[in-house]
């Protein structure tokens, strides 16, 4: 598997998305270690994650040897209150700042891990700008990256602006962005260019599911037939073509293993411009 480097840590070009699978969410992490994933998103949400049953199948990966914790890149993120439900990792009557170090403690022991590869402010608290309490977030966040606890910042569901805004703003510019990719806005094109510009791993996620008409066009279809391959293998394949990091959520070992074998076959420079601009008419 390909993989990235930022700030001189490895960054693997596939990360297993553990949102939504509840209860399954120890048998599905443990499926895709066994695939070839090694590398695990999550987040502090309850409302959306199991966070301690990704924990766990790390913790049964380790200990049966199927991993190793260096060879691991674990992520995961801090929520702010209105993206909860009443089950919160922190106190809400808190200042941010410990909101932010109440989570993080929470976020190791459901992991079982002592340092956290990739942490993520889960949204910014408006959709425009940067509000004062994210930069409060933020350098709380840099704080555990000074004390070694973390190695890469990042966040996740912003706009350009606000990457640009964050990056001028802080001390430890993010490392990480995360967004959901769509292919109306040319597969999230302008947050890409500006990633690219500093420096930054723009991680898509939702690549399959946010894009299923996109999947039907004539046009896409000529390049599945082209190369043989599944419709998800080609846009898993177009994605790592213009350098992102694939967040795969699948649930099935059979389509986890034909997703990490999207490297073995190559798109055309058209085909590749031809799915980038495949909804912008």
């Amino acid at each position: 598997m390909t993989a990235s480097a930022v700030q001189g840590v490895t960054v693997p070009r596939f990360l297993y998305g553990t949102a939504w699978k509840e209860d399954a969410t120890r048998g599905c992490v443990t499926t895709a270690l066994e695939a070839g994933f090694r590398g695990i998103d999550t987040a502090n949400q309850r409302k959306h994650y199991h966070e301690a049953e990704v924990g766990k199948a790390l913790a049964d990966a380790l200990a049966a040897g199927l991993v190793r914790r260096e060879g691991l890149f674990v992520q995961t993120k801090f929520t702010h209150r209105d993206g909860q439900d009443r089950r919160l990792p922190y106190d809400p009557k808190a200042p941010l700042a410990t909101q932010v170090r109440q989570s993080f403690e929470s976020s190791v022991e459901h992991l079982g891990v002592a340092t956290i590869d990739g942490y993520l402010l889960h949204g910014p608290s408006a959709r425009r700008g940067i509000p004062a309490g994210d930069l409060e977030v933020w350098r709380a966040m840099e704080r555990l990256h000074d004390e070694g606890r973390v190695r890469l910042l990042g966040a996740s569901n912003v706009t350009r602006d606000q990457v640009r805004t964050l990056c001028d703003s802080v001390r430890i510019a993010p490392a990480i962005v995360q967004n959901r990719c769509y292919a109306s806005t040319g597969w999230d094109r302008e947050v890409r260019a500006l990633c690219r510009e500093r420096g930054i791993v723009y991680q898509g996620f939702s690549l399959l599911t946010a894009n299923a008409a996109e999947m039907r066009d004539p046009a896409f279809g000529r390049i599945v037939a082209r190369v043989r391959r599944t419709p998800a293998q080609v846009v898993f394949r177009f994605a790592l073509a213009v350098g992102m990091v694939c967040l795969v959520g699948s649930t099935s070992r059979r389509h986890l293993l034909e997703d990490l074998a999207c490297t073995d076959f190559d798109l055309s420079p058209d085909e590749v411009d031809t799915i980038e601009r495949i909804a912008l008419g």
